[in-house]
């Protein structure tokens, strides 16, 4: 139906306008999720300072240990996870949430989902 150029046009359009109103600060840093086909990426950015303060991903020695993959939705609970206790651990407990432009559903809910169980609030 639509083209890989076409996905990747009507997601970035999506991200644009999502930023429009997300936006991180030292309070309330904003959660950061991409997605590609294999692997899921998590970052918790400070906006003002233009700084990400804990990041994780499916390809990190930690997520790698507990051998699962970046393309299911075990994975991206695993990341969530790893996020979540990464940002307690630096004293941040509020963040906005920023999808990415992808829609809230599967591994994107999953991450979601997992970083709250752990203790962020969004």
């Amino acid at each position: 139906m639509y083209t890989q150029i076409d996905r990747k046009a009507i997601r970035w359009k999506k991200h644009k306008r999502v930023r429009k109103t997300v936006v991180g600060s030292p309070e309330r840093p904003r959660l950061a999720v991409f997605r590609s086909l294999n692997h899921i990426y998590a970052q918790i950015i400070n906006d003002e300072l233009g700084a990400t303060l804990a990041a994780a991903s499916s390809l990190d020695s930690d997520f790698k240990a507990a051998e699962f993959s970046g393309g299911n939705k075990e994975g991206a609970k695993k990341v969530g996870e790893l996020i979540a206790q990464r940002a307690l651990a630096k004293g941040i407990d509020k963040v906005v949430f920023d999808r990415g432009g992808n829609i809230y559903h599967g591994r994107i809910a999953a991450l979601a989902e997992a970083a709250r169980e752990v203790g962020l609030q969004f």
